[in-house]
């Protein structure tokens, strides 16, 4: 079923020149997949260090110079990346072990710390929570920092960083932000804090691609359960959906301020980027599903198409079943859809599948009264820097 919703979406001063509000919008989103890529090269001989500066720099023009601090790396000692102290984050030259860092993660998942709180005020039932799901490439987390603090209204929202590896810098970095309110969380069963047991890869774990019959013979922890492409467990990848229920759950159930949160959560991932007018445009999206889409449930900011279309008709946004293919980027929803998620907990995470977004399409599909419905909007207001 596809139905299409006329979302009005007023943008104050732009509307004569859509076209050119759209360039200015991809112009930097161009440059900066070139800068990503450029940074990518590894081997000297592919680009030189004074094109690696240019293109640094023509990254740095488009932005406002307020703004640098968040793409600007901290100098790092030849012989070690940090010494002394960040924060209360002590951090010696080969890494923190393994129970610091756990005492670290303890210790800020128990004061759930509201960055800003003191310049923003307390966070309200309709606050719009920003949940952003972080790993380890800080060069893309540095970039949706950067187009966070140009949003609009983003000084009304909580953001919160849910990490699955402890990293100072990454610290550094989220704690300077000043353009909001500003939380961290962090995942507590990582591979990072579990190198050798579960949920990380065990020592004893059966290796990826043997067969059932040669698990059997090395009788390997998991030997019975191969999953469906005859394929035995892979930490680094499990990892992700384990986080994905996990921070869920942390917001919705868990953080003082949010367990009886009943506005909208929106889910980002580090390699995202938004466009000015994305709260804007989603709390029109949210006011359009009270009258004219009342199944919708998930709030889709994103595509993973290379085209589209801004202004080609009235038709902004169109109703369609959930897709986890197409409709995992910047999706929002609210505790009513999360109830009924948790629900289907076990369906969820018993699953045969690594990937959180197909997890959650069996849940709709196989576990839900009501299939997922999606309000998408045609013209996208999150961008996937990975995929440009």
């Amino acid at each position: 079923m596809r139905a299409v919703v006329r979302v009005r979406v007023t943008v104050v001063g732009r509307r004569r020149f859509p076209c050119l509000r759209t360039l200015l919008l991809l112009i930097p989103l161009f440059f900066l997949c070139l800068q990503l890529h450029v940074s990518s090269l590894s081997s000297p001989r592919d680009v030189s260090t004074q094109e690696s500066a240019n293109d640094s720099a023509l990254i740095l023009s488009m932005v406002p110079q307020v703004l640098h601090k968040f793409l600007t790396a901290r100098p790092k000692n030849a012989s070690s990346m940090y010494n002394g102290t960040i924060g209360n984050d002590s951090w010696e030259g080969r890494g923190l072990m393994t129970e610091e860092i756990l005492r670290n993660i303890h210790r800020y998942n128990a004061a759930q710390t509201i960055i800003n709180e003191d310049i923003f005020g307390p966070v309200q039932n309709d606050t719009i929570i920003i949940v952003i799901q972080v790993h380890t490439r800080i060069v893309y987390l540095r970039h949706l920092i950067v187009s966070l603090a140009q949003a609009q209204g983003i000084e009304t929202t909580l953001i919160v960083f849910s990490h699955d590896f402890y990293d100072p810098e990454a610290n550094e970095l989220v704690q300077s932000v000043d353009f909001a309110r500003v939380m961290q969380i962090f995942y507590p069963l990582s591979i990072q804090t579990h190198p050798d047991t579960f949920p990380g890869q065990s020592k004893g774990d059966c290796p990826r691609d043997i067969n059932y019959q040669q698990a059997q013979i090395l009788k390997c922890t998991n030997a019975d359960h191969p999953d469906l492409y005859g394929h035995y467990r892979e930490a680094k990848f499990t990892q992700t959906k384990h986080h994905w229920w996990w921070k869920a759950n942390r917001v919705f159930n868990e953080l003082e301020v949010t367990r009886n949160h009943t506005g909208l959560v929106l889910f980002l991932e580090e390699d995202h980027y938004v466009a000015e007018d994305f709260l804007h445009v989603l709390r029109q999206m949210q006011i359009s599903c009270s009258t004219a889409c009342p199944q919708c449930n998930i709030l889709s900011l994103g595509t993973y198409l290379k085209t589209y279309n801004y202004y080609g008709d009235n038709k902004k946004a169109e109703v369609t079943p959930w897709v986890s293919s197409k409709h995992n980027m910047g999706m929002a929803f609210n505790r009513s859809v999360w109830v009924q998620l948790h629900k289907c907990a076990k369906h969820f995470c018993s699953y045969d599948d690594y990937n959180w977004d197909w997890s959650l399409q069996q849940v709709s599909q196989q576990c839900l009264k009501s299939k997922l419905m999606a309000l998408v909007m045609r013209g996208p207001r999150v961008f996937h820097i990975g995929e440009w």
